[in-house]
């Protein structure tokens, strides 16, 4: 899997983004283009900021239990995979707006290092290695990149 703590792949996702268009439709599932960069972007608030809601004890030992390997493993995710609710976007989002938002955050945690999340406490899964995160990270976004055709 890519290291998205590299720089150069880094430049190669943000690449990617930047040559998606308002416009761009995707190969399957039901988000528009905006809702997908506002989608992607939901890892890194649970990072960055508080407006998403820790998961309860019961909801986290699940999370753990059931969904980590799964997030953070090397296996590809699947098409049309079930969302996670906190993940969910279904309201109008501006397509520069989250364009530039993910960007930033893509380029902020980049810059932060492996180091940095090396043993960080995730918002669901506890504590990740830092080839957990790269792993949620750079298969998340490469997959609704693929999802988008870039």
């Amino acid at each position: 899997m890519e290291n998205i703590f590299d720089e150069k792949v880094t430049a190669q996702i943000i690449n990617r983004i930047n040559n998606l268009q308002a416009t761009t439709k995707p190969q399957w599932g039901k988000m528009s283009v905006g809702q997908m960069l506002a989608h992607c972007s939901v890892t890194y608030e649970m990072i960055y900021s508080d407006i998403h809601p820790k998961p309860n004890a019961v909801t986290k030992f699940i999370l753990k239990t059931f969904i980590k390997k799964m997030v953070v493993g090397e296996k590809p995710f699947s098409r049309n995979g079930k969302t996670a609710p906190q993940f969910l976007i279904t309201d109008h989002k501006s397509f520069d707006t989250e364009k530039n938002k993910l960007s930033a955050f893509i380029t902020k945690t980049q810059k932060l290092g492996e180091d940095y999340f090396d043993n960080k406490e995730s918002h669901s899964f506890g504590k990740l290695n830092k080839t957990e995160w790269n792993n949620m990270f750079y298969k998340h976004l490469d997959h609704h990149l693929t999802q988008f055709g870039v």
